[in-house]
């Protein structure tokens, strides 16, 4: 049946693009098993707190400033597509999903992020993950708990 179906697969695909995906797939998904924690311990204790101002690369020339934001808005969407199809494929989707909106720039976006990291489980999740490197809790603001 399986190989029914890689049959059927390869004649619209390519094996060497399959082997690729297959391949890819394993790379990103420990590369989120390495790259979430070490995101989650570096972010400081306030990061998701609205009530604070996040001002990216504010003392840069402004050509450097809007290059640096044009790179983080294209890491963010490769970010935001990849955890999409980690939802079909092996990898940490949601996550890496969340990592990616929150390197895209959109109205709204902070209180999004505070509001889905402001969650019971995710909160006492990450903050658990942060006690056990001897890093502060997240602070969220009231409203978005």
């Amino acid at each position: 049946m399986i190989s029914e179906l890689l049959t059927q697969l390869e004649a619209y695909v390519p094996a060497n693009i399959l082997i690729g995906f297959a391949v890819s797939s394993v790379l990103m998904f420990v590369g989120t098993l390495v790259a979430i924690p070490i995101i989650l311990m570096r972010l400081p204790a306030d990061y998701f707190d609205i009530r604070i101002p996040r001002p990216w690369m504010e003392n840069h020339h402004p050509i450097l400033r809007v290059i640096g934001h044009l790179v983080k808005n294209l890491v963010g969407a490769i970010f935001l597509v990849a955890g999409f199809l980690m939802l079909f494929l092996p990898g940490q989707g949601v996550l890496t999903m969340l990592i990616g909106l929150s390197l895209i720039e959109f109205p709204g976006k902070r209180r999004m992020e505070a509001k889905i990291v402001g969650q019971s489980t995710v909160l006492s999740t990450i903050n658990a993950m942060r006690a056990k490197f001897d890093k502060p809790p997240l602070i969220i603001a009231p409203e978005n708990k």
